[in-house]
């Protein structure tokens, strides 16, 4: 049986591939058990300090798998218990995308409907080829995005998001950029260059730093102002007390590069 996710290192960044092409890299039951196992290997990864998560094919990913979903609806044994179960797993795997302590980077193209497109809105930045398209489409067939619909709002204004929730319409790559659903534009065959050198500049910075900015970025987001100043503030605090931290102010201050540790 072929690998549903294909694990590249690529000295300091990984690359993750959805490997399900014939199902537009859909999130069947299988591709989520593997996707969340190889995001659950990476937490511990101390040599992996950038990663890239994008689909093999035509697309990205096409959200849930619907023919299993349907033929899950009708089962004696599976029912509206399994659906409850396959979104709450869904929506676990996707909090583990913010939670790893590498930046993700998801590297779009083809199309990211529904759950794919949720996958996207989860990662930390994104960079999608130009003629990507993006929806919320579940509308369309009777079925309201309302799990992809908690990443979404969290990327894009609200306004924006609800029209996409409720005509299902599809946004082009220019569109998604706009709103800030995605960072940056590649031609198609520069896409997979262009999300590398993203990463690869991410990944030449303090490792130490980027971690602890990236749990710090997540928790004061839902947090009032001056509380989200007075943690920002300890963490800076802790930050600053680091070796290679002051190594690096050091190595400013007499304009060399820094010895990191």
């Amino acid at each position: 049986m072929t690998d549903l996710i294909v694990t590249e290192r690529l000295g300091p960044v990984t690359r993750l591939t959805l490997n399900s092409p014939s199902s537009l890299n859909a999130l069947s039951d299988a591709m989520l058990a593997a996707l969340t196992g190889s995001l659950g290997a990476l937490a511990d990864d101390r040599e992996t300090r950038v990663v890239i998560l994008r689909g093999a094919g035509k697309a990205f990913c096409a959200g849930h798998d619907l023919k299993e979903m349907q033929a899950a609806r009708t089962a004696p044994d599976k029912g509206a218990a399994y659906f409850l179960d396959l979104f709450t797993r869904c929506g676990a795997m996707m909090q583990m995308i913010p939670a790893l302590p590498q930046p993700v980077i998801a590297e779009v193209h083809g199309i990211a409907t529904a759950a794919g497109c949720q996958l996207v809105a989860s990662c930390d930045m994104a960079v999608a080829a130009e003629g990507t398209r993006f929806g919320v489409n579940g509308v369309n067939i009777g079925l309201f995005c309302s799990t992809p619909m908690v990443a979404l709002t969290r990327n894009i204004p609200r306004k924006q998001a609800f029209e996409m929730l409720t005509t299902g319409e599809f946004i082009d790559a220019a569109r998604a950029r706009d709103l800030g659903l995605v960072n940056r534009i590649a031609a198609p065959a520069d896409l997979s260059d262009s999300t590398l050198a993203l990463a690869q500049t991410v990944a030449a910075k303090l490792t130490a730093a980027v971690k602890i900015g990236k749990r710090a970025f997540y928790d004061q987001l839902p947090m009032d102002l001056s509380a989200a100043y007075a943690h920002t503030a300890a963490v800076m605090a802790e930050n600053m007390m680091m070796r290679d931290t002051a190594e690096g102010v050091q190595a400013f201050i007499e304009k060399r590069k820094p010895d990191w540790h």
